[in-house]
């Protein structure tokens, strides 16, 4: 038998995910040295690029032009991919085990960690990942809708995701129109009533975790003011100590943008985006349907760098009329791997999938999967890469798989009537969006449902 990575028996390896951990992973392999490689990504809708289409803000397009680097990855000879196919309902983990010797798993952290307090399956209340997705036209979240018809808007939680939505939520449809977002979202947006947006963090404003170009970009939207109260700007000696920490530049940054938000007068235009700190969601009141958030006021407590958020006993009532909660995220188990519920993650050392203490051969796993919801798109490379050097670590043990045929995969999931979308195809539905887009001075019209992307290669 020849061995595993050379030209007489390349590696079989099929990845689960096509977001950037898919990718990161798949180019790692197809540069490691002396190594033969056909990689197969696999993923559940007919288009790619996962996180970067579908999580990166419209009106962040510089970000997007990552998806050039994923292209030349796709375009390999010795990559295939498989759009349109669910791993785990299409076609089962041990009938992809028959045909690669090695599965990376980067799937990402699809759902939300909850609220956990009273009222939060009212009608009003969300994750922010619904909005994100819904206004990055998700096929999932084409439907969804969100009442915009009241004045107060709350988000709950400060990462980037948390300021997303609000900027979203705070920007005019003239600054939203030359974007990508997606049109049953930019209707909607148009017809808001939305005039304060309030977000809200339980600790204080040198352990916010949105970053300086985040938040500095609220003080320049076309007809929003930042509003902050500069008693939030009080710090403890704690947070002074983390304040002055020379590897804390992130703290010191937003500080300053905060420090001017708070000096700024008010102006004329006609929306606000309010900030505030220690407090923290206990319940969400209405009948039926939301009208009132009920916040506790906290302090925090312990020593610098592990400082904590206290009750105080001391409550407070906004009235709103919808609340997005960005406070982390959750991986979505697939059957036959093994799961991590406290963490969220897929059990697994160094990106090994790990059942009862042993890793289970030729399983891996990488990205958010792997662990849990932290860093930027960047972030998700050097641990790819990490994952794929315990492939190769491996390579000597790993046992080949018993048909190791793209082809006879294909065939497999033509036979159960799915209709795979191959990269080339990707491109067609690509180039129709961005022709559609021009008709409207949009960089690209996205097709929102699986239906409308398989007619466009049919």
């Amino acid at each position: 038998m020849s061995q595993l990575g050379t030209a007489d028996r390349p590696l079989r390896v099929a990845v689960i995910g096509s977001g950037p951990s898919g990718f990161y992973a798949t180019e790692t392999l197809l540069t490691s040295l002396d190594l033969k490689v056909s990689v197969d990504i696999f993923d559940r809708l007919p288009a790619p690029y996962g996180l970067v289409r579908y999580g990166v803000a419209p009106d962040h397009p510089k970000i997007k032009n990552v998806v050039k680097i994923y292209e030349k990855t796709a375009d390999n000879p010795a990559v295939s991919f498989l759009g349109n196919v669910h791993v785990g309902k299409d076609i089962l983990i041990e009938e992809i085990r028959r045909f690669y010797d090695a599965v990376i798993f980067t799937c990402g952290a699809q759902s939300d960690r909850q609220l956990g307090i009273p009222g939060e399956t009212l009608d009003g209340c969300h994750s922010a990942t619904e909005f994100v997705a819904w206004y990055n036209g998700h096929p999932d979240y084409r439907q969804k809708t969100f009442d915009l018809s009241h004045e107060t808007a709350a988000v709950i939680g400060q990462g980037n995701v948390a300021m997303d939505v609000s900027r979203i939520l705070c920007k005019t449809v003239e600054e939203l129109k030359g974007t990508d977002i997606a049109k049953h979202a930019l209707e909607a947006l148009a017809e808001s009533k939305i005039k304060e947006v309030h977000v809200i963090g339980r600790r204080g404003p040198i352990q916010a975790a949105f970053t300086p170009v985040e938040i500095r970009e609220f003080g320049d939207l076309a007809d929003c003011d930042p509003v902050l109260d500069p008693a939030y700007l009080k710090i403890r000696p704690e947070s002074e100590i983390e304040l002055e920490d020379p590897t804390n530049l992130q703290a010191k940054k937003n500080f300053e943008v905060l420090k001017s938000f708070s000096a700024r007068p008010p102006s004329q235009k006609q929306k606000r985006f309010i900030i505030h700190f220690h407090k923290s969601p206990q319940k969400l009141l209405g009948s039926g349907r939301l009208n009132k958030l009920v916040l506790e006021k906290n302090r925090l407590v312990g020593p610098p760098g592990k400082q904590q958020a206290e009750g105080t006993g001391v409550f407070e009532e906004m009235a709103c009329g919808l609340v997005l909660y960005s406070i982390g995220y959750r991986g979505v188990p697939i059957p036959g791997i093994p799961f991590d519920t406290k963490k969220g993650t897929f059990s697994n050392i160094e990106g090994r999938v790990m059942e009862g203490g042993h890793a289970i051969p030729g399983l891996y796993c990488a990205g958010w999967i792997k662990r849990g919801p932290t860093g930027v798109i960047g972030t998700n490379k050097p641990d790819s890469v990490m994952t794929v050097q315990k492939i190769l670590a491996d390579l000597p043990q790993l046992k080949p798989c018993e048909t190791p045929d793209s082809g006879a995969v294909k065939k497999l999931l033509k036979e159960r009537e799915i209709r795979v979308v191959s990269f080339p195809d990707w491109k067609k539905i690509d180039a129709a969006e961005i022709e559609f887009g021009k008709t409207a001075g949009k960089p690209r019209e996205k097709f929102v449902t699986v239906e409308d992307m398989l007619h466009v290669i049919h």
